[in-house]
């Protein structure tokens, strides 16, 4: 059953009280998964989501689904050549968003019908705070309703982290991914916060529907976590989309642009060369989104350069200053400043907790020193019969995660005699979805190397795969980690077509704890992508 629209909230005099099995906050994978196992075993759930717009969780609304939706309609846009023209591209782009629309709808409204429709669930529309350890006040649009559960499951996933910029919440035209996914016109010219994989996706999607994309990163390596070569290939296939990089870049402030766009502020370190006018002095447009740097003297922070050079970002030199004793003071690295003019700004920073409004403490459930729910390895809070499950609990942030998370919980629950635990997960694979997926798990060479392990570097260019050259993808490379003496896996980094298919038969393999030669001599048919594991491993 459900109660409540997700309307303002109004407050009687007299609350309604629920007394239930099972109170889960948030209706992401795990919590949703639970719900239903709990019903089936016959307990009544509780089940408090803050948005109807959130039914089924952030994968299904405004996260994996719906940025894939949006990222093969660019593709399809790409190879059509729909991306070509301004009118092909807002026709790509306004079908691209209505079939998202479509299908993040379609998709809502099948979960929240799986668990509204069982006898033993009610559905409750509202925000939730903790009022004791096991009494939670939930905010509705008719008003509070208290609920008591003798068990309670915080499931409220995560939310852009947003970055102390000055105009940063005020300025029209910035964007979280929620946002930037639900616009009706596609920006001609967008600037990303960021180049994690969640900015690096959109880059590469916005640049396949046609649009000028510049990343900003804020220190001088682009994807430091990752193996250079491996950096390197993902960095150049970006480009050769048209995205543009400008590194060591320091946003100081955003703000409405004259002609109806953002202004950002942008100090560049490492420049040693510039005009002498100030950001807050240059006339809006000045600059653009696709601009060469000019009188750069470190590579490292320079963009590539545009097809129009006279299009380029007013900047202002930063000078030495004398020390007490006439000699020159390097206090600070030289940089310079400069506007730069977009349609559209994407904050990319990364995803925090999801606990504001919680009250947590009324319920003595505490945090990590990063702002997460504090667990233990079965998820059990710092309150007894109160677990959180998800991106709220500070692991890896994917929906499977989740997912994990709901089996290490029901595991004690079901009267298991050896609860599983998060120790017990092994290998957990990702990808990211550019134009070429990147997709690894376990280690890389890099991190290899820091363990001190002894290894062996298998590599393979996609180019010599024959199903990419039949599907005309042939970019990219596949490398592994291999154990010398033992064989055993360590990881695989794999920048491939099908890639995020083909890396779950490497964890798989790794899970099994079967040495690279099992992949060598697997027998697969023919042609596929995955049949090159048996010359990778090779």
């Amino acid at each position: 059953m459900s109660i409540s629209t997700p309307n303002a909230i109004s407050t009687p005099s007299t609350s309604p009280t629920i007394t239930t099995d099972a109170l889960i906050i948030g209706f992401g994978k795990g919590g949703k998964t639970l719900a239903a196992k709990l019903s089936a075993a016959g307990r009544k759930v509780v089940v408090a989501e803050a948005s109807a717009d959130m039914y089924g969780g952030t994968c299904i609304n405004i996260g994996c689904l719906p940025s894939k939706s949006l990222i093969l309609s660019a593709e399809q846009a790409r190879r059509d050549g729909a991306n070509s023209t301004p009118e092909t591209r807002e026709a790509a782009f306004e079908a691209a968003i209505k079939e998202k629309r479509r299908v993040t709808s379609m998709l809502r409204d099948k979960n929240y019908h799986k668990l509204a429709d069982q006898d033993n669930i009610t559905v409750i529309t509202g925000r939730a705070h903790f009022t004791g350890p096991h009494s939670v006040e939930i905010a509705t649009a008719e008003g509070p309703i208290a609920v008591t559960a003798s068990k309670i499951f915080i499931n409220t996933g995560a939310t852009p982290r947003i970055p102390d910029i000055p105009g940063i919440h005020t300025t029209p035209g910035v964007y979280t991914s929620t946002g930037l996914m639900d616009l009706d016109d596609m920006p001609q010219r967008l600037v990303i916060i960021g180049s994690g994989f969640i900015g690096l996706e959109f880059a590469s999607m916005f640049a396949d529907f046609g649009t000028a994309v510049t990343v900003l990163q804020h220190n001088a390596e682009f994807l430091p976590r990752e193996d250079a070569d491996v950096a390197a290939a993902i960095r150049a296939q970006l480009e050769a989309q048209g995205v543009k990089f400008l590194f060591n870049a320091d946003t100081k402030a955003i703000a409405p642009a004259a002609d109806g766009g953002v202004r950002l502020s942008v100090a560049v370190k490492g420049m040693t060369r510039g005009a002498s006018q100030a950001c807050d002095s240059t006339p809006a447009g000045t600059g653009n989104a696709h601009t060469d740097i000019t009188g750069a003297t470190d590579t490292t922070t320079t963009t590539s350069p545009t097809s129009n050079p006279t299009d380029h970002a007013t900047m202002s030199h930063v000078q030495t200053k004398p020390s007490d004793d006439g000699e020159p003071r390097f206090a600070e690295p030289a940089e310079a400043r400069f506007c730069l003019t977009t349609d559209a700004v994407l904050v990319a920073t990364g995803r925090t907790p999801n606990v504001e409004g919680l009250h947590l403490e009324a319920a003595g459930v505490e945090l990590t020193e990063r702002g997460a729910v504090k667990v233990d390895e079965l998820l059990r809070t710092t309150a007894a019969d109160i677990w959180a499950l998800g991106d709220v609990n500070g692991g890896p942030q994917h929906t499977y995660i989740s997912l994990e998370d709901y089996r290490v919980v029901w595991s004690q629950l079901n009267g298991s005699d050896r609860p599983y635990t998060v120790k017990d997960r092994k290998h957990v694979p990702s990808s990211t979805f550019l134009a070429t997926p990147y997709s690894r798990v376990g280690l890389n060479e890099r991190e290899a190397k820091a363990a001190g392990l002894d290894y062996m570097v298998k590599r393979l260019p996609v180019a010599a795969v024959p199903k990419a050259q039949v599907m005309r993808r042939p970019d990219g490379l596949m490398k592994a980690i291999v154990e010398r003496n033992t064989g055993r896996i360590l990881g695989a980094m794999l920048l491939s077509v099908e890639s995020h298919e083909v890396i779950n038969i490497v964890k798989l393999a790794m899970d099994l704890d079967a040495p690279a030669s099992t992949l060598r001599d697997m027998v697969f048919t023919h042609p596929t992508i995955a049949e090159a594991l048996n010359d990778l491993f090779a």
